[in-house]
């Protein structure tokens, strides 16, 4: 429950979240939250962990230990094997231009 008893004699409750004391009446309806309170947290870590998914540079739940900066350096070797093959081409088709027009 989300209250204390404090005189059950007197239907005196304490909420210790806000510190209120006040009588407990028969006409109320209780309802404990404590369970919907966790599933919020846990849709707060994986909405938290969808936002960390669009920066590179942050660690995710499913992810092993100091995996951080993978996307980075994955980032980084793709585009060195690009620019190289790029230029390759490149060179490629300049050398044919040579040779074919007598650049």
């Amino acid at each position: 429950m989300s209250h204390i008893r404090i005189a059950p004699e007197l239907h005196l409750i304490l909420e210790p979240m806000s510190g209120i004391l006040a009588e407990e009446k028969d006409d109320v309806l209780e309802y404990s939250l404590d369970h919907i309170s966790t599933l919020v947290e846990e849709l707060d870590k994986i909405s938290d962990d969808m936002m960390n998914s669009l920066g590179p540079d942050h660690p995710l739940l499913a992810s092993f230990p100091g995996r951080e900066k993978a996307a980075v350096t994955a980032g980084v070797w793709t585009n060195i094997f690009y620019g190289f093959i790029g230029g390759l081409i490149l060179m490629f088709l300049f050398t044919v231009l040579m040779k074919i027009g007598g650049l």
